[in-house]
């Protein structure tokens, strides 16, 4: 296979409610005809955790009612499914999103790097690291990150080095700094990017975060090829050629990969004097 439907689903999870979430993205499914459906960061349970004990009583095993849910949704769609939820790894709790792969016996599981906000009084920072994940079955290589890493070019770079054809976003935005930043994403990877952003109001503890929809599919131009709006329900899909992202050059001479100097990207505790006279 060459082309391929990839869908990006926008919707506002109830907090709390996983079995009411999960039913609700086998409705959103439904209907639709895509390859792979990229749902928002913890989706399954709502965002706005105020505490470690309230993330850890919805917390759940990489193999547990989520996989369930979407191993079944695999099996009967033929897509491969990546969505967020809290992941309980014994004494451990991550901000993570699961990869079912249609014909994968067990969940991908990537867990979230950089922790946002509040997070960090709920989760353990992510130990997975950046990797992609081949779809035979659409020869994709698919590389996972979530929200906040947006924040840090090394994370879609580092998923580019990985072999992502697409780079898929599950996400929970609530600012608007990410707006011109996902498509230099693609641009500067020559990737397709899935950002599948939720939407509502959470209030906690006097509290207010406002999500900023607006999920897309971008193309390795950063145009986007699809794109909600701020507050609508959404279930958005666009066709993509994972091979167009394979060859890095932009023009016969230069590549974005090949003309990289590592050498010269040196840590931010390394200084030099600039020459003097």
């Amino acid at each position: 296979m060459s082309k391929m439907h990839v869908a990006v689903v926008q919707f506002c999870p109830e907090f709390g409610r996983k079995p009411e979430n999960l039913a609700r993205i086998e409705r959103l499914v439904a209907g639709t005809a895509a390859d792979l459906y990229v749902f928002p960061e913890l989706c399954t349970t709502g965002y706005f955790f105020t505490s470690r004990r309230e993330a850890a009583a919805v917390a759940e095993p990489a193999e547990g009612p989520t996989w369930e849910a979407l191993r079944r949704l695999t099996a009967a769609t033929g897509a491969t499914i990546v969505a967020g939820f809290p992941e309980a790894a014994g004494d451990r709790i991550f901000n993570a999103c699961m990869l079912a792969l249609p014909g994968r016996p067990a969940p991908v599981v990537y867990r979230k790097t950089h922790l946002f906000y509040r997070e960090k009084d709920c989760f353990d920072p992510g130990d997975t690291g950046f990797f992609s994940v081949h779809d035979p079955a659409r020869d994709v290589h698919i590389g996972p990150m979530i929200c906040y890493d947006w924040r840090f070019p090394e994370a879609a770079r580092a998923l580019t080095l990985a072999g992502a054809d697409l780079i898929v976003c599950p996400a929970n935005l609530v600012t608007e700094a990410w707006r011109p930043v996902m498509p230099a994403r693609a641009i500067e990877n020559k990737v397709f990017v899935a950002l599948a952003n939720r939407t509502g109001l959470e209030s906690r503890d006097g509290e207010d975060l406002l999500f900023k929809g607006g999920s897309a599919v971008y193309g390795w131009d950063g145009r986007p090829l699809v794109q909600a709006g701020a507050a609508e329900e959404a279930v958005l899909v666009a066709e993509i050629d994972p091979r167009e992202t394979r060859d890095k050059s932009f023009n016969a001479l230069n590549d974005v990969l090949r003309d990289r100097r590592p050498e010269h990207y040196r840590r931010l505790t390394e200084t030099r004097d600039a020459p003097t006279e």
